[in-house]
This record gives structure tokens, C-alpha cells and sequence, in this order.
């Protein structure tokens, strides 16, 4: 279902993902059996596979891929309701993430990153026509974490604001996060409309320990934030308080990868569908809950 009110477009990675789902701990120095399969993600790919699920509005990718599966990433994202442009890099292939998931009662997981061409998306794959027709418009905080992805944020964020077009943005990766600084990301992403960081990536950016106060203070620097808190669901603030508390769908967890890409795709695209951001934030649950009974980090290919 498309609505009216204009497209979500995403700018970010698109990887491939090497999930390893494995009972008990790693035995170092020998094996460890592990049931492994390789699925198509990247927070930003997955962000609009979930928008696209939630339906409601056209969704569009920009994302950068090597030649080795830039076909099979075309195809995945067009088959969950995605309008891809995934700019072929010819010198370095698709990025790569092996997974290791915990069977364990959490699912937790731990990532072996190699970003490869998703890094290397820069101001030259931008251009002002991606704006066309387009309500919305999302950044995977992955693209901060090189130079060539600061500068096309950059160039993002004025076109966008040119044109009178809101923009979001997910910190994506605590660890990257503190590498590249809380003030330093923080300046990166002013002016910006939504903040979806995950609890700890909310801590993290205001050195403060509580969600709920991380919460308030960056909503001085953000018009709305959303930290996203797994099975403690989600709170909302606004000019320096929490203004909602919406609860987590109760499940039991096969894979929580992808969960939070989940939550931010199905939020950004009920907003755009006219939802308050309360009520869109109960189906970014709703779709959270959904994705960690999965494995891997996308919905099911749409009917």
C-alpha cells in the first residue's frame, strides 16, 4: 500500500550478514557448532524493508554495494517493497557482518564488521533529484563514521532543509559512536527532527547512565528523541522531558538482530502515514517484536 503524502527516503548500508546462531559460549581454539546462514541487511537497508512492511508510503535506498551481489541486494530489497538505487562500486565488495548469536534466553549478539563499500557512499552519489516526491528522509548514522559518509550527510541535510523535508537519524552502533565522539555526532546531526538512539547510544551521547534523563537532555538539542529499549520498549521526549512511555511486545527472542532497524523503519513510515509519534512508536514495538522472533534483521517478503 502507497499513501499520498510522499515517499521515505533512506540513505545508508546495505550488507550482507553472516548469522552464526550458536548454544552456549564460543570454544576458543576449536569449534563451536553453530547453525550459519548469510542474509541480506545493514541498518539502513533494513530500516526500509521494515518501512516498506509497515506499508503506507512509497520507500526509497540509496546505498552503495561492490559488483560481487549488488544484483542479489537489488533483488531482496525489491522483493520486500523497496525502490533501490544502489550505486556499484568496482573496487571494494559489499560490506560484511557475521552475526553471532546467543541461543541463550536474550539472543544476544555480537558483530564482526567489515563495511567495504558502504563506507565509501559519498556527496558524489547524491543528487537533488533523490529528494523528488520525498516527505521524509532518513540517515543510517553508519554513513558519520567515514569521512566520505560525513561529507554526503552534509549535502543531505542542506538539500533537505532547502526543500522543507524533515530528517531522522539512527546513531547505529555504540562502539562506533564512542570512537567518533558524542559532542562531534552530535554537532554532525543539528538540525535534524528525530533521534532514534538505542539506550546505550543514549547514555552514551549524554554521559548519563538513566535512559530517561539521556532522554530529556538531548530533546534540548532534538525536537523529538526516541530511545529504543529492547524489552523495556520505548520512551519519547520533548524540550527537555519525557513526554511518553510505551511498553514492549511481550516475545521470546530467536534473533535480535535488526530488532531496533525494525522499530525506526515501522515508526518513520507511520509518521509519515499521519500518526502521532506515540502511536507510532507502538507499532515501532510492534515490529521490534516481530523481527526478534526471526532470524536475521528483515521482515518476511511482502505477499
Amino acid at each position: 500500500m502507497t499513501g499520498s503524502g510522499g515517499a521515505l527516503l533512506v540513505v545508508g548500508d546495505v550488507i550482507t550478514d553472516v548469522v552464526a546462531r550458536h548454544a552456549g559460549p564460543l570454544a576458543p581454539g576449536t569449534d563451536t557448532a553453530a547453525v550459519i546462514r548469510t542474509v541480506p541487511g545493514g541498518a539502513g537497508a533494513n530500516v526500509a524493508c521494515w518501512a516498506a512492511r509497515r506499508g503506507g508510503c512509497e520507500v526509497r535506498l540509496l546505498g552503495r554495494v561492490g559488483a560481487d551481489a549488488a544484483a542479489w541486494h537489488e533483488r531482496e530489497l525489491t522483493t520486500c517493497g523497496v525502490r533501490p538505487r544502489l550505486v556499484v562500486d568496482a573496487d571494494v565488495p559489499t560490506g560484511t557482518v557475521v552475526c553471532l548469536v546467543d541461543e541463550g534466553a536474550a539472543a544476544e549478539r555480537t558483530f564482526l564488521t567489515d563495511s567495504g563499500a558502504s563506507v565509501r557512499l559519498g556527496p558524489e552519489d547524491w543528487s537533488g533529484a533523490l529528494l523528488d516526491g520525498v516527505a521524509r528522509l532518513h540517515l543510517s548514522g553508519y554513513l558519520l563514521f567515514s569521512g566520505s559518509g560525513r561529507a554526503l550527510v552534509a549535502v543531505a541535510l542542506k538539500a533537505a532543509e532547502a526543500r522543507g523535508v524533515p530528517v531522522s537519524v539512527d546513531p547505529a552502533s555504540a562502539g562506533f559512536l564512542a570512537e567518533l565522539g558524542p559532542e562531534s555526532f552530535l554537532s554532525l546531526v543539528e538540525g535534524v527532527e528525530v533521534l532514534l538512539p538505542s539506550h546505550d547510544e543514549a547514555c552514551l551521547l549524554t554521559g548519563c547512565p538513566d535512559a530517561a534523563e539521556a532522554a530529556a537532555r538531548l530533546s534540548r538539542r532534538v525536537p523529538l528523541v526516541v530511545v529504543k529499549q529492547g524489552a523495556e520498549g520505548a520512551l519519547l521526549a520533548r524540550s527537555g522531558e519525557v513526554c511518553a512511555r510505551v511498553p514492549a511486545v511481550p516475545v521470546t527472542p530467536r534473533d535480535t538482530t535488526g530488532a531496533g532497524d525494525a522499530f525506526t523503519g515501522a515508526f518513520l513510515a507511520a509518521l509519515l502515514a499521519g500518526a502521532a509519534p506515540g502511536q507510532a512508536a507502538e507499532e515501532g514495538c510492534r515490529a521490534g517484536a516481530a523481527a526478534v522472533e526471526r532470524v536475521g534483521a528483515r521482515p518476511p517478503a511482502r505477499d
